[in-house]
């Protein structure tokens, strides 16, 4: 793909309008679009236009006028033009293009998952010049571009939409590339303006026709133009042979046809000037139509046999005769179309031929693996090993920046190998790990079948049945991730660090089924065997696996000391961070500090953890890391912070395409609008839960369960309240109570006694005492469970016991709820003054949480015992202007009105950039706005907000 300076060169060859000097014809209503879309990025408003047309149609003409008319207003222009060679290409040549401007480049991300890194890296590129100046985003024959370019295209557009960014995609219409038809779809959706280039009417082609003989067409003339069918690059090329030929004479400013027919030399195709043209150049043609539309004259040169220095002459000609232009370091076809018809007449066995002995003198001379690899594929089986090898270095390249099209590369070499082949079977292996990365799980699962149904060795059964496995996990199908896992260890003769790996797989399946007894079954010998390992992965690993035993058993400050212990040791080996969640060792402490005393630490935790995880560019990581921070601000009773961080665990698994979205991000969303009071949007989250994760409710069930009970509870169905908790919570072991935060554990008990469930509340009362039996070092463990007890047994004595517990644990919605329900207790013995004074804590608790709808189902109560009752002073939602901004989008605007990007933002905060991105969008929907610019200017009108005052 070439891409240019911004502010260097124009683009090169683009439409050559500097070479040929020829106006834009009939594209005036397309041109006024663009204009507007200038005009409104000018503005401050992002935008984005995708022109699309048949080969010829003046796409890239367009592309030039519209690069022309964006510098002349300012713009800081940022070009790029794909080639079909780019198509297996590693790495964005977007983020090429900036960094060359640059003279800046941010360290690539040392992952087997680039995808996060080059969003980002790009993101902020873009965004930081955005801010001196709007920039124009052109990419020509986007048709072609590389996967990561595309993904870039799918996902930006979104993100930077209001910064001052003008997108602009031309694009063949006929392209048949999955992923080319997805970012037209997403960039549909995103309102983008589409301009479709018809063929241009006979009376702009004769306006053409002037353009290039300097006469008007005579009538003659004019009908061999209703041949070309309105496409504007064959109209010129059709008068220019003509010209070239002589065969064209001009009297009185008429141009006419000296004869009738078409010349030879034309015949409607570029075929025809190679008869004109001396043989070395022909033959240059051919060879160069072989290695792309641009290509190096050394490497043509050695197909030929022959030195460059010999080849002078048939540059030149080439070059005088408008087939190529040698403006750049390469030599290019002057339009794809000339290329594709020299290659087209040649011979099929003739292209396939030089097309295998390209890639062999490519793969000599060092070329990028891409390059190789798009000629073995296009020459065909069979592959010799020298082939496989390429083809199989540009999987791996491309896996880490595109991995559905390096599984599509996989497939497609695996293809030229015969059946029985040990590499094709590695490589559908592959690719069904680099699908599995994507949303094309079925398509991994539905490989993984379609292999498994081969005749495999144990060993590369084994091997895929653990990829399988892992999808289904990363996936949520836990109990399908097991079947596989148990097939994999009855398999003979596996070595022993494949043995231990599926082994480890195995555990942590047990423990996200809860099923805490098998997993510790799983371990034996495993532990041991970890600990003696070298790789500090494994190592950790194990601790993270013994802290998660130890805490759903119960042994709380144990599994707190085994977790600090391994996130400290990952904190000095880096590979430590590659693992899975929730083997991650600062995610897997996160949850342990949520059930403890210290569940102030967790924001801290958390906060490093993921910028960490960011900087490496870990993206797979980053909806958990997000949803973790939205459990525990829910936690602490931080609902407009838990809602924007679960908001951004969704928007990241959009972007990079994860798997499943987190189904524990949309029960925190559900929770959430419940206390705020709407209903409807609850419904619909957990309507998303059942529509997108299908069983990835596994895992986190007891979250979805939960968010569902407190549904039913608020549309006052009490029986089905304590149903959809009953299947999950009966059991009276603690591992199952441990799956949620402890503040939800009374209002578990609390629906069940309502919902006429006492077994229920019982066995939640049994699981804290069994809990606290191994380990009374946790304060909010005694708490929670006084407050169960004094609901369970109508305590007065307990519920005390357990506000004056709350006050110190930093859960202001646990202590609203005590508060409240005492309050209740104490008004049932006729102790209104009390009850009254329970009632205002628990309403002002509720109201500074932004938890509405429990804030007025108080006053109501405080109404019966005739307090005067005023409006809430927190409401964030369902409203609009600056009253409804949240305490944490105030603190971003004094940082936008400063000229900060949102990644400056979020380092100036401390927090991830998503997190901001989720904030400025909120805001602008708030304040009914599109763009950093009006943010900017109502706030410096509005005055102290400047400052972050109200």
């Amino acid at each position: 793909m070439r891409s240019t300076d911004p502010v260097g060169d124009r683009p090169g060859g683009r439409g050559n309008q500097a070479m040929n000097g020829l106006r834009l014809r009939g594209r005036g209503r397309e041109m006024a679009a663009v204009r507007e879309a200038v005009d409104a990025v000018r503005g401050g408003r992002g935008a984005c236009v995708v022109v699309e047309g048949a080969p010829g149609v003046g796409k890239s003409r367009l592309l030039a006028e519209l690069d022309e008319l964006a510098r002349r207003s300012g713009f800081d222009v940022v070009s790029v033009r794909a080639d079909e060679l780019d198509q297996y290409a590693a790495g964005a040549a977007l983020q090429s293009a900036l960094q060359f401007s640059d003279g800046s480049e941010r360290a690539a991300a040392a992952t087997d998952d680039q995808r996060l890194w080059l969003l980002d890296s790009i993101a902020d590129a873009l965004e930081e010049r955005a801010q001196r100046a709007p920039v124009a985003v052109l990419v020509d024959d986007a048709q072609w571009a590389d996967p990561a370019t595309l993904l870039v295209l799918r996902t930006l557009p979104r993100r930077l939409a209001a910064s001052r960014i003008l997108w602009v995609l031309a694009v063949r219409s006929e392209t048949e590339r999955p992923t080319v038809a997805r970012v037209r779809e997403d960039l549909e959706r995103l309102g983008a303006r589409w301009l479709t280039l018809g063929p241009l009417p006979q009376q702009e082609l004769q306006h053409i026709a002037l353009d290039v003989l300097g006469a008007k067409p005579s009538p003659g003339l004019a009908r061999l133009l209703r041949g070309v069918g309105g496409n504007p690059f064959l109209a010129i090329e059709l008068v220019r042979a003509f010209v070239d030929t002589d065969a064209v004479k001009v009297e009185a400013g008429v141009a006419s046809l000296l004869h009738d027919g078409i010349p030879v030399g034309f015949r409607r195709s570029v075929a025809a000037r190679l008869d004109r043209l001396p043989e070395d150049a022909v033959r240059l043609l051919q060879i160069g139509s072989v290695l792309g539309r641009e290509f190096d004259l050394g490497t043509a040169a050695r197909m030929l046999g022959r030195q460059a220095g010999s080849l002078l002459s048939g540059v030149e000609a080439a070059l005088n005769a408008g087939l190529l232009s040698g403006d750049g370091p390469r030599l290019a076809f002057r339009h794809d179309l000339m290329r594709q018809a020299v290659h087209e007449n040649l011979a099929p066995a003739v292209r396939t031929a030089l097309h295998r002995e390209a890639a062999d003198i490519l793969r000599g001379i060092g070329a990028r693996s891409a390059e190789v690899a798009w000629h073995v594929v296009l020459s065909g089986g069979p592959v010799d090993d020298d082939a496989v090898t390429t083809l199989t270095t540009a999987v791996r390249e491309l896996s880490s920046s595109a991995p559905d099209a390096a599984a599509d590369l996989a497939q497609q070499t695996a293809g030229l190998l015969p059946l029985h082949d040990r590499r094709r079977i590695a490589l559908l292996t592959d690719a069904a790990e680099y699908l599995g990365r994507t949303r094309r799980v079925h398509q991994a699962l539905n490989l993984v079948d379609a292999t498994l149904s081969d005749w495999l060795e144990p060993l590369q059964e084994a091997r895929l049945r653990l990829v399988a496995a892992e999808i289904h996990q990363a996936a949520g199908d836990d109990a399908a991730a097991m079947t596989h896992l148990q097939q994999a260890l009855t398999l003979p003769g596996l070595p022993a660090d494949l043995r231990v790996r599926l082994l480890k797989t195995k555990a942590t399946g047990h423990v996200y089924l809860g099923d805490i007894t098998a997993a510790e079954q799983t371990d034996v010998g495993l532990v041991e065997a970890s600990y003696r390992s070298e790789d500090p992965a494994v190592v950790v690993s194990a601790m993270v696996f013994q802290s998660q035993t130890f805490f759903y058993r119960g042994r709380l400050a144990r599994a707190l000391e085994l977790a600090e212990e391994a996130t400290a040791r990952a904190g000095t080996e880096s590979g430590v961070l590659h693992l899975r969640p929730p083997r991650i060792p600062a995610l897997w402490l996160a949850t342990v500090l949520t059930a403890t005393d210290r569940l102030a630490d967790t924001e801290r935790v958390l906060r490093e953890g993921q910028r960490e995880a960011e900087a490496l560019g870990l993206g797979w990581s980053l909806p958990h890391w997000h949803a973790s921070r939205a459990c525990a601000l829910f936690e602490q009773g931080a609902l407009d912070d838990a809602a924007v961080e679960a908001e951004s665990s969704l928007m990241v698994a959009d972007e990079l395409e994860i798997t499943q979205p987190n189904p524990q991000a949309r029960s925190v969303l559900a929770l959430v609008e419940i206390r705020r009071g709407d209903l409807a949007k609850a419904r619909d989250h957990l309507r998303a839960v059942e529509a997108g994760s299908g069983t990835s409710t596994q895992r986190y069930g007891l979250w979805v369960s939960l968010a569902r009970a407190c549904l039913a509870d608020a549309e006052g169905r009490d029986t089905a309240a304590a149903a959809a908790m009953g299947g999950s919570f009966t059991d009276a072991e603690p591992a199952r109570l441990l799956a949620v935060p402890p503040s939800h554990w009374p209002g578990i008990a609390r629906m069940a006694l309502r919902g006429e469930d006492p077994s229920l509340a019982q066995a939640v009362s049994g699981a804290l005492h069994t809990l606290a039996e191994p380990d009374d070092s946790q304060q909010i463990i005694g708490t929670v469970r006084a407050h169960v007890d004094g609901l369970l047994h109508d305590d007065r004595g307990a519920l005390e016991a357990a506000v004056t517990g709350y006050r110190s644990t930093g859960r202001r919605l646990a202590l609203a709820a005590v508060c409240e329900d005492l309050g209740d207790r104490v008004a049932a013995s006729g102790d209104s003054t009390s009850a009254i004074r329970y009632f205002e804590e628990a309403s002002e608790l509720a109201s500074a949480c932004g938890a509405l709808r429990d804030h007025e189902r108080i006053m109501r109560r405080l109404r019966q015992f005739g307090v005067r009752t005023a409006a809430p002073g927190h409401h964030t939602t369902g409203a609009a202007g600056w009253e409804s901004l949240t305490e944490s989008e105030r603190k971003l605007i004094p940082l936008v009105v400063e000229g900060l990007t949102n990644r400056a933002v979020a380092d100036r905060l401390y927090v991830s950039v998503h997190t901001v991105n989720t904030h400025m969008k909120h805001i602008f929907t708030k304040l009914g706005i599109n763009t950093r610019v009006e943010l900017t200017r109502l706030a410096i009108e509005r005055g102290g907000i400047a400052d972050g005052a109200d």
